[in-house]
């Protein structure tokens, strides 16, 4: 089945801004976020399909890759949709977009899920702030993905008192402003007349409780400063800057509030044999002038291994060799890219009297006199031909 246009899933026209795109988004993911629409799973579709489309629109190369050859320059590239937010929910997916769920939350419900309010009932304290780290990877874990044991330095639960903030259950009371609900009205003369609203209890933060007796550790906050092993899985095929999270993973929230969620960016670390252009690595080979001259049969290194590959008589300086997929996994996908094994014909620095004079003998000899054809192309020409073969 064809693939909507993003334009028409958003409501918005071609030459739509920034700003108008993200605000169709917002209004798109009220519409059809499931906490709207419990049981309903067209409206998660929906819900996705709305996020594919802004994934690609709001980001300035996507789109113009987009408008110009449409799902066919955007596919596999890291947009939504079944690729991108796979193993995501619906949260997860407004977070990595930069979208405060909670202020979402207050627009479904009129109440806030971070500063207190109610979650199946229950009385919930402040959410948690998010916790950002970097993780260093090389290129032999970006090819193959691995898993991390990180140990993060975070505000954690408070052991002694449960993460209640209150040294017993005795100490805990019912709020006497909101008389537990977390919420209060507040009234507003506005031109059109008196407005009344709900909103968070200034006296509990919403939580519906007051603490008499606070807990001797973390004196009353619910949370103490400690240290946490988390296992992360990363996929193959991250690049330098991406940033993956991990939901409730984060700093606790005070008084047995909603964790933040644990953001983490990759670097990469630079390798002895590679860099990398895009998903393809390349690798400098040096020959001596005899090997180029007479061809060879030699190993270069891969992520993988070594591969036995054959220089041919004659091969010049600047000649690129392929060896197909042997790069690194395209994200979220079956492609890979390409090792490039990029020829460089070593030129002695010093040379002994003996190399000299053998030297001396070969410098006038006709084959040795440079004869370039329209085959020796330049470095850029080579690097095109083989992004284009």
């Amino acid at each position: 089945m064809s693939k909507k246009d993003y334009y028409e899933v958003l409501g918005v026209p071609k030459n739509a801004g920034a700003d108008d795109i993200k605000k169709a988004y917002r209004k798109k993911a009220l519409e059809h976020h499931p906490d709207r629409n419990p049981g309903d799973k067209s409206a998660e579709d929906k819900f996705k399909e709305a996020a594919e489309a802004y994934d690609v629109l709001s980001n300035a190369d996507k789109r113009a890759r987009y408008d110009r050859y449409g799902h066919a320059g955007v596919d596999n590239n890291g947009a939504g949709g079944a690729g991108g937010f796979q193993g995501m929910d619906m949260d997860d997916i407004l977070r990595h977009f930069g979208f405060d769920t909670d202020d979402i939350f207050s627009e479904f419900f009129g109440r806030s899920r971070r500063g207190g309010g109610f979650s199946g009932g229950r009385p919930r304290g402040e959410r948690g702030t998010n916790l950002r780290i970097k993780v260093k990877m090389t290129l032999e874990e970006i090819a193959k993905g691995v898993n991390k044991k990180l140990k993060v330095r975070k505000q954690v639960g408070c052991n002694t008192c449960g993460g209640t903030g209150a040294r017993d259950q005795s100490s805990v009371e019912t709020c006497g402003t909101c008389r537990g609900s977390g919420m209060v009205n507040r009234v507003t003369q506005t031109p059109f007349g008196v407005m009344q609203t709900a909103v968070q209890c200034p006296t509990c933060n919403g939580s519906g409780q007051t603490i008499k007796s606070p807990c001797n550790v973390c004196k009353g906050d619910g949370r103490v400063f400690g240290e946490e092993t988390i296992d992360v899985d990363i996929p193959a095929g991250v690049h330098e800057g991406i940033q993956l999270s991990m939901a409730g993973k984060g700093n606790a929230g005070a008084k047995g509030g909603q964790a933040g969620d644990l953001l983490i960016t990759v670097e990469e670390a630079p390798h002895d044999e590679f860099t990398r252009e895009g998903n393809n690595i390349i690798h400098e080979l040096f020959l001596n002038v005899a090997d180029a001259a007479l061809g060879s049969k030699l190993e270069v290194p891969t992520l993988d291994g070594r591969a036995r590959i054959t220089i041919p008589p004659g091969t010049q300086s600047g000649k690129i060799f392929r060896l197909k997929d042997k790069g690194l996994p395209e994200l979220q996908s079956y492609r890979r890219g390409d090792q490039l094994i990029h020829v460089n014909v070593w030129t002695p620095k010093k040379v002994t009297d003996e190399e000299r004079r053998l030297l001396e003998q070969l410098r006038n000899m006709p084959n040795f006199q440079p004869t370039p054809g329209k085959e020796d192309k330049s470095f850029f020409d080579r690097v095109k031909d083989v992004f284009g073969s």
